[in-house]
């Protein structure tokens, strides 16, 4: 595994992100860093979006779900059919925050990998960014900054959602998990090189706009 990682993750990302960096990047690592994250976004587009879109409509569609469990509350095998019912109408998975996070552990790793081992080599003439911020070293600057991005990405996400009472489980948890995500970002972020939090920054801010437009194009219900 550790052989196939090298291979087909680490080496490829190493040659992508020199080559980056030695052509449209004006040798600034932190332009390479921005230009391989936007790269990677628009190639995974299709999965983000997905997995974007049903946490959106899983924040929406949670009235909809109360009152299933409601009006089938002593029929558990009615309830999970009207549940799938209601996933199917609206081509919904569930489970695609889940797969999102799957899909994002194998990139940050591979990167934490790269910007651990290859920025002291030599590889790059320099580490900095506009010449003014070490991405080798640990900062607190960027790591902010991507849990801004965090803050607002996930505050567009809860934006989709229509019912946002008190007694909407779903609500409580995006509401702490607005401020937790972030904070947690936070801590994990200052303890890395500032690379990372470059990368975090650029595909936070990726997010937003792609929430944005998920968010206009997320569809209409009969109660709207």
């Amino acid at each position: 595994m550790s052989a196939l990682f090298h291979t087909y993750l680490y080496l490829p990302t190493v040659a992508a992100l020199s080559f980056i960096y030695n052509t449209i990047a004006f040798h600034d690592l932190g332009f390479a860093i921005i230009f391989l994250t936007i790269f990677v976004r628009v190639v995974l587009f299709p999965v983000f979006y997905k997995g974007a879109k049903d946490q959106a409509l899983m924040q929406r569609i949670q009235p909809h779900i109360k009152k299933i469990q409601l009006d089938h509350k002593d029929d558990k095998e009615r309830q999970a059919q009207e549940m799938l019912s209601l996933y199917k109408k609206y081509k919904l998975n569930p489970f695609s925050g889940i797969l999102l996070l799957i899909l994002q552990l194998p990139v940050f790793i591979v990167l934490f990998q790269v910007f651990s081992k290859e920025l002291s080599t030599g590889i790059f003439a320099t580490t900095t960014f506009l010449g003014l911020i070490d991405l080798g070293t640990k900062g607190y600057l960027m790591p902010i900054v991507a849990g801004i991005a965090q803050y607002i990405q996930t505050k567009l996400m809860m934006g989709a959602q229509k019912d946002t009472t008190s007694d909407n489980p779903m609500a409580g948890m995006a509401k702490t998990m607005s401020v937790i995500g972030p904070a947690f970002t936070l801590l994990i972020l200052i303890n890395l090189p500032t690379a990372l939090s470059v990368y975090w920054t650029v595909s936070g801010i990726f997010s937003i706009f792609q929430q944005m437009y998920i968010n206009k194009r997320l569809p209409k219900f009969e109660d709207e």
